[in-house]
């Protein structure tokens, strides 16, 4: 297939380019930038420039593919209504150019949020408060004649060269002097390596039903206390707590998030698709050092 890829340049997308392109596959990607295109023809796609305000834009790159696999976010957690209104419009475009043809449009979600303190699956729909419309926005192409799915994302995606919310709690604590966690620490986030995440979008393109949820979890849920654990680890700093109330007076934006209890299963994707992760955990990833690399 001719796939047009939204955020090809970015952190999931810089994995997902190169596995489409493995399994012969041909990669249109979306460039906000000559940095951006460089890195894509360099790994072998095709430029098509634009971004995520640019509606025509995408209108284009989607009438001339097999299909879309949509990855592209602004995430601007100061403004996240505005971002996940950007998302939307983004979506509608790209159902609208696929409506009636049978061609498939992978849209990227997240698992976050959904089902604090249970262990979200797959058949559990999205939370409807959610300011990111990416769900919703997608699945009502599923009855218009689009092979639409959805690839939710583990809170981390991880892997040599993430700058994620990793990164970030990795910031605070060098700032702070100490690696803290929330509470008890006892609240979990899934965690899914990028390279495993990947394959998923490609799977979710070549075969998903309309209407499919896929989870990219590698790991149910790690135990922030553990992560704050590997992080006093590998920086030589000591591990606290940090009580609740305190949480955004000492890790800023992240720290309500860092709160949360957001375990996820992907025990239906793995059946669905014979989907196995074999990327190392994030706490191995940890501890192999590169994530406290100064860049």
């Amino acid at each position: 297939m001719k796939l047009f890829v939204t955020g090809a340049s970015g952190w999931v997308g810089s994995a997902v380019v190169p596995d489409l392109l493995a399994a012969g596959h041909q990669v249109v990607g979306l460039a906000r930038s000559d940095a951006s295109a460089q890195k894509l023809t360099e790994a072998g796609a095709q430029v098509h420039r634009g971004d995520l305000t640019d509606l025509d834009s995408l209108r284009t790159g989607a009438k001339d593919a097999d299909g879309v696999i949509h990855l592209a976010f602004h995430h601007d957690f100061n403004d996240f209504v505005n971002a996940g209104e950007l998302d939307r419009q983004a979506i509608t475009a790209l159902g609208e150019t696929l409506a009636d043809s049978g061609r498939p449009l992978v849209v990227t979600s997240g698992t976050a949020g959904h089902a604090v303190g249970q262990v979200l699956t797959e058949d559990q729909p999205a939370n409807p408060q959610s300011p990111r419309l990416s769900e919703s926005a997608a699945l009502a192409f599923a009855d218009r004649g689009v092979r639409v799915s959805i690839v939710r994302l583990a809170p981390t995606v991880h892997g040599n060269g993430d700058y994620g919310f990793v990164p970030t709690l990795i910031n605070v604590a060098r700032e702070k002097g100490v690696a803290a966690y929330v509470g008890d620490g006892a609240n979990r986030w899934s965690a899914v390596h990028r390279d495993d995440a990947a394959v998923l979008f490609r799977l979710a393109a070549e075969s998903a039903d309309p209407g499919t949820v896929v989870h990219a979890i590698g790991e149910e849920g790690v135990a922030t206390r553990e992560i704050a654990e590997a992080i006093g680890r590998n920086l030589g700093v000591p591990v606290t707590s940090v009580a609740p109330e305190n949480a955004i007076d000492h890790f800023a934006w992240i720290g309500a998030f860092f709160a949360l209890d957001i375990p996820a299963s992907s025990a239906i994707t793995r059946r669905r698709f014979g989907w196995h992760p074999t990327g190392i955990g994030l706490l191995e990833d940890l501890d192999q050092g590169h994530y406290f690399v100064r860049r």
